[in-house]
């Protein structure tokens, strides 16, 4: 369990093509207080250490991941790092699974204020489930969504700001438009959609 709250920006050091994909992932967290096993949502990805070393760790990346997220597995690409939560951690942003529903495009950037805009594109099976000023985690950020509309060819579009803090602490400041990013909608969104789908097939 996550909080979207980021506490590093690691990076991709070394990419190892095995049964699954090996990744080695740089970081300043303290690796010595890292077990073996342990979660650690990478860009919005709850991925187990495998490994670890002295500034290091390293995951296993599934083809059902690869298949399911926006595409960032390469040498030197920055993640957007959270180490899982433990009991009495003050919950910052909102409860985070790191599973990652689908993904989401870029579609415009532009200056709010010291803020800027950032607007996307997702398809509508995922937009159903986002909400004017419901949560939404982009790339691992919890984010308050500020606007939603959908397009007549089964898009979803919606936006979100980004304040100047967390433009600085995580990757979302480096977007550009065409980008593509991984989105976990909330998981309360997440169940009621399950429970109107069997409201329409159980009998009464």
């Amino acid at each position: 369990m996550f909080t979207g709250i980021i506490t590093d920006i690691g990076r991709i050091t070394g990419v190892e093509q095995r049964g699954d994909l090996r990744l080695r992932i740089g970081t300043a967290f303290d690796t010595a207080s890292i077990d073996l096993g342990a979660s650690i949502a990478c860009s919005g990805v709850c991925l187990t250490v495998v490994d670890k070393g002295a500034g290091w760790f390293a995951v296993d990346v599934s083809a059902e991941t690869l298949s399911r997220t926006a595409g960032t597995w390469e040498q030197d690409t920055p993640l957007n790092l959270e180490r899982a939560l433990r009991v009495g951690d003050e919950l910052g942003g909102h409860i985070v699974t790191g599973h990652v529903d689908g993904v989401a495009t870029v579609t415009g950037i532009r200056p709010q204020g010291d803020s800027h805009w950032i607007g996307f594109s997702a398809a509508r099976t995922l937009g159903a489930y986002i909400a004017p000023k419901g949560s939404i985690t982009i790339d691992g950020v919890s984010l308050t969504v500020n606007e939603v509309s959908d397009d007549a060819d089964g898009t979803t579009r919606f936006a979100v700001n980004i304040i100047p803090h967390t433009a600085e602490m995580t990757t979302l400041g480096a977007l550009v438009e065409g980008a593509q990013v991984n989105v976990e909608i909330d998981v309360l969104a997440r169940y009621l959609g399950r429970m109107e789908q069997l409201r329409h097939v159980l009998p009464a």
